[in-house]
C-alpha cells in the first residue's frame, strides 16, 4: 500500500545509553511501560522496545522482564509493538531472539550486517558512574563485533518471519546493508514491501551527514525501485535535523531516548518530548502523521490481536 503519511517510531530505551547519562532514561518495567504509552499518546504509531535489568538498568534479553511491560502497553495503547532482535552488541543471537520468539510481535528490528559498534567514545566525557557495569559495557565495544551474519539473518527471517508472522524493520547502518537486504529479497525470503531503517551516526556505521542520507536513498532507489519504504534515525544531536530531512524526502522517522537523550539543547525529560517535537515539525511541513492502524496497513502487519502477550 502506498501512502504519503509519515510513521513515527519511538525507541523508548535501547541498550546504548546508561542510567548515569540521564535521570530520565527508563529502565524499570513500569517506567518503560509508562514512557511507551505516553509516547503513543503523543503520536508515535510504532514503539520499538528493549528491556533492562530492573535493579541497575543494564540491558537484558530476559523474556520475563519483557513480559512485565509488553502486556501493560498493549492493554493501554493500540500502537504497534516492535521488539528488538539486536538487543545489545555483546549479546548472543539466541539471547537476542528469546523475547521476540516468546511474544510473537507484529514487528521486530533486524540488523542487516555484522559491524563494529563503538560506544567506548562515551567514556571520554568525565562523569560519576552509578554502576560498574556501565563503563565496562562501553569499553567492551572497543574489542567486540556486533554479529549479524548471513546465517544469523536467515535464522531470524525463518523463525520469526515464517514462524510467527512477524514483519521487520530492517536496520541498515551502511550502504552495504542495502545490498544485503536486496540479496535476501532476491532469494524470496522477504515477502511484501520492505520497511528499512537508515541508521546514521553510530561509530562503525555511516556518518550522520545529509550527503549520506541522499546517497542511501539513491542506492535504495537503484536496488528496490519504488517498492520499499524507509525511515531514518540518527544518533545524538543529529537526530532532529536528519529525520526532518528524511520526512521531506518521503520517509518516516524515528525518535526516542535510545537514539538521543536530548530535546533541543536540553536533556529530554521523556520520550514523549521528542515525539511531540517531531510531530510539530511534520505538521508544520504540512505532512500527515500515520495512526497505528494506518501504519499497520502501510506495512502489511498481521494485527495486534495476533501476538502472544
Amino acid at each position: 500500500m502506498k501512502s504519503d503519511k509519515v510513521i513515527i517510531t519511538c525507541a523508548v530505551t535501547g541498550s546504548v545509553h546508561t542510567p548515569s547519562m540521564s535521570p530520565h532514561l527508563p529502565y524499570r518495567p513500569e517506567d518503560i511501560a509508562a514512557e511507551a504509552i505516553a509516547a503513543a499518546e503523543a503520536g508515535a504509531s510504532i514503539l520499538h522496545l528493549h528491556a533492562r535489568d530492573p535493579d541497575d538498568g543494564r540491558p537484558t534479553a530476559d523474556p520475563k522482564v519483557f513480559m512485565r511491560f509488553l502486556p501493560v502497553i498493549r492493554q493501554a495503547s493500540d500502537a504497534v509493538i516492535n521488539i528488538t532482535t539486536g538487543g545489545s552488541s555483546v549479546m548472543a543471537l539466541e539471547d537476542r531472539l528469546a523475547a521476540a520468539l516468546a511474544a510473537e510481535p507484529e514487528m521486530c528490528s533486524l540488523n542487516m550486517g555484522s559491524m563494529n559498534f563503538g560506544l567506548f567514545s562515551m567514556l571520554d566525557r568525565p562523569r560519576e558512574w552509578k554502576h560498574a557495569w556501565e563503563p565496562a559495557l562501553l569499553e567492551a565495544t572497543r574489542g567486540t563485533i556486533f554479529r549479524n551474519t548471513f546465517a544469523d539473518i536467515e535464522t531470524v527471517l525463518k523463525r520469526l518471519g515464517e514462524g510467527c508472522g512477524t514483519r521487520f524493520e530492517f536496520e541498515c547502518y551502511d550502504v552495504g546493508h542495502l545490498y544485503t537486504l536486496a540479496h535476501f529479497r532476491d532469494r524470496g525470503l522477504i515477502p511484501g514491501t520492505p520497511f528499512m531503517q537508515f541508521v546514521f551516526g553510530v561509530l562503525g556505521g555511516i556518518g550522520a551527514d545529509p550527503e549520506n542520507l541522499v546517497h542511501m536513498k539513491r542506492i535504495a532507489d537503484k536496488l528496490f525501485g519504488d517498492d520499499y519504504r524507509f525511515s531514518v534515525l540518527a544518533a545524538g544531536r543529529r537526530q532532529m535535523p536528519m529525520i526532518t530531512m528524511a520526512a521531506t524526502m518521503g520517509g518516516s522517522v524515528r525518535v526516542g531516548l535510545e537514539d538521543s537523550l536530548f530535546d533541543g539543547r536540553a536533556l529530554a525529560t521523556s520520550n514523549a518530548d521528542q515525539v511531540r517535537r517531531i510531530r510539530a515539525i511534520l505538521e508544520g511541513l504540512s505532512l500527515e502523521v500515520a495512526t497505528p492502524d494506518e501504519a499497520r496497513a502501510i506495512l502489511g502487519l498481521k494485527g495486534g490481536d495476533r501476538v502472544a502477550f
